[in-house]
């Protein structure tokens, strides 16, 4: 007999007295020194490298040249290889080394011991049913567990269905409200979506002196070159989709979504945007990807119905390796304690700004996803008071990282954000959350109309 939900944790049995610590709610000192044992870790990660969302026969009438090709990871034979939008060669080998430093972080915290075969047993991974998703999760798990035999990543299958945890909707699991939905965002824009081509006038001006090959200082700007395609210049509007279509904003994303990639691929400075682009104007791009984003899946109506559902499976994991009971609605087991989730950008945006998560890297715009990147969830526990804690991060390697395929290591390891988590954590470095304060938020955050409650496959 399982526990029903994270809600009514602690409804079943005499309580351990460690469980019992989860109902101290107040706020813990600032500690000079961290006195907390890492029990459980949970990436919420996005996919590494990849080719151009669109086929470039899409793209290419977008700009004055044709888009680059990128070399593309052999899939395994059960797994085909999409025409667009498919793991790159270094793409794997990045997420192999990604693999690699959570390897030597989870061994040198103890929750890992180096023996991968033992290891194996308490890791749980499962990624979104798409090529580069799948094909990422595996190198992931190459690089942390390099002795214990093929990769054991689940996913949902048949790969044309939907997966609940990531696309809840098209899963059947949430329902959407498409009207609703635009009215949503359009609230957010006061009613006039073209103005943020205005609002994002410098990204938009370099966004089209890069598509067309003239600096971006040149006044008056030329029209586009014959045969192509101004992105710049389609209206951005707010219509039904999926979740809604941006218009152009939509347009110009996927103009510019190469670059991010051509950089973090490998690519020589004189290929990446043709020569034009350094990581300062890669990042100034992608606040226009970030915006498009945040519209579509931070939108707090359409933020509850796409994410409550992958929210509630990481908040009852916790409490079920927490309390040590089988929870409903969990992954894994209650003695897992590595719980790897390999999906994309826009699941990682959406479960953010379900919680009201932020960061900021080096080289990055605020709240990106980049390739590889992950918000982390540690399950802690406090050794002065037996008090559960979560301690959220977000954890990407840095694009010179990613460009460069550099080694991570302790003292050389990829980029780290705390993350301040709103009405629950506590005034210290880490940003430390009572887990029982944690199960509170998520119970108001959480629309469980949205979620299925029921238990993946163990």
């Amino acid at each position: 007999m399982k526990n029903n939900s994270v809600f009514s944790m602690f409804a079943r049995g005499p309580l351990r007295p460690a469980a019992v610590a989860l109902f101290c709610v107040g706020f813990l000192a600032a500690q000079p020194v961290d006195d907390t044992q890492l029990k459980q870790v949970i990436i919420f990660g996005r996919h590494s490298v990849r080719s151009a969302v669109a086929p470039n026969a899409t793209i290419n009438p977008f700009a004055a040249q044709p888009y680059p090709v990128f070399a593309a990871a052999p899939p395994p034979p059960s797994i085909p290889l999409p025409s667009a939008g498919y793991l790159t060669v270094n793409g794997a080998a990045l997420e192999t080394i990604l693999g690699g430093y959570y390897r030597l972080w989870l061994t040198n915290e103890g929750l890992l011991t180096g023996n991968d075969p033992a290891d194996s047993a308490f890791v749980y991974f499962h990624s979104n049913n798409i090529e580069r998703t799948i094909l990422s999760a595996q190198s992931f798990w190459t690089g942390m567990l390099p002795a214990a035999g093929p990769p054991k990543v689940s996913y949902v299958l048949p790969q044309t269905s939907s997966d609940p945890l990531f696309d809840p909707v098209g899963a059947g699991v949430a329902a959407l409200d498409q009207q609703k939905a635009v009215a949503a965002v359009m609230g957010r824009l006061g009613g006039n979506p073209e103005s943020l081509a205005a609002a994002y006038a410098p990204e938009y001006a370099l966004t089209r002196s890069i598509l067309f090959g003239y600096p971006a200082s040149q006044i008056p700007v030329p029209p586009a070159p014959a045969g192509t395609l101004d992105a710049t210049a389609i209206p951005i509007t707010v219509t039904t989709g999926s979740p809604v279509t941006i218009g152009g904003l939509s347009s110009v994303g996927i103009a510019a979504d190469p670059f991010v990639m051509e950089y973090a691929d490998g690519l020589p400075a004189s290929e990446v945007g043709w020569g034009q682009l350094n990581i300062a104007g890669i990042s100034q791009l992608s606040r226009l990807t970030t915006l498009a984003f945040d519209l579509e899946f931070r939108t707090p109506y359409l933020d509850s119905v796409q994410s409550s559902n992958v929210a509630s499976h990481v908040v009852n994991s916790m409490v079920q390796a927490a309390t040590g009971n089988p929870v409903t609605g969990s992954l894994g087991t209650p003695s897992t304690k590595v719980i790897a989730l390999i999906a994309s950008d826009v699941n990682i945006t959406g479960l953010a700004g379900l919680f009201h998560l932020d960061w900021l890297l080096p080289e990055y715009p605020p709240d990106f996803c980049s390739p590889g990147g992950a918000l982390v969830f540690e399950l802690r526990q406090s050794q002065r008071n037996g008090e559960y804690l979560v301690r959220a991060s977000y954890i990407a390697q840095t694009m010179d990282q990613l460009h460069n395929r550099s080694a991570l290591t302790l003292s050389t390891p990829p980029a780290s954000a705390p993350i301040f988590i709103p009405g629950c954590s506590v005034r210290n470095a880490t940003f430390d959350c009572p887990l029982a304060n944690f199960v509170t938020v998520a119970k108001q955050v959480i629309d469980q109309r949205s979620a299925d409650r029921t238990d993946t496959d163990h």
